[in-house]
This record gives structure tokens, sequence and C-alpha cells, in this order.
């Protein structure tokens, strides 16, 4: 759910951005294949980017990470 005036971060945003040879791999696969769900499994448990990357790639683009304040 985006925060009025702002939109959420799309799935795979990143990836696709920055071309990770993983996501161009994914996208070639037919989706529901035995073939897909291993590619997948890369980006699951091995990613190849690191969060570091990952964080300042959100900040690069204008990204905020937010949390609701938990209720009383």
């Amino acid at each position: 759910m985006a925060i009025p005036g702002f939109t959420d971060y799309e799935r795979r945003a990143y990836c696709k951005n920055v071309r990770c040879p993983v996501q161009v791999l994914l996208d070639k696969t037919a989706p529901n294949t035995a073939d897909y769900e291993e590619i997948h499994g890369i980006c699951s448990s091995r990613c190849i980017h690191t969060t570091y990357d990952f964080h300042h790639w959100l900040i690069k683009h204008g990204y905020h990470v937010v949390k609701p304040v938990p209720e009383p």
C-alpha cells in the first residue's frame, strides 16, 4: 500500500535496472517450470548482489524505507 504521494517499490526493479544476469535468465525462462524455480532459487538464497548495493540503489532512485509507528 503506497503512502499518498509516493509509489511502492516494484518487485525486481533493482534486478532489472542493474541488468542482473540471474534476472536476465529468469526473463528468458517460462514461469512455473522446473528451470525457472531453479534459477529463482539463486535469487532466494544466493543473490549475487549485496544489501549494501541494493540499499544505495534505493537511495539513488529516491526510495525511502518506512515503517509504521506501532500502536500502543
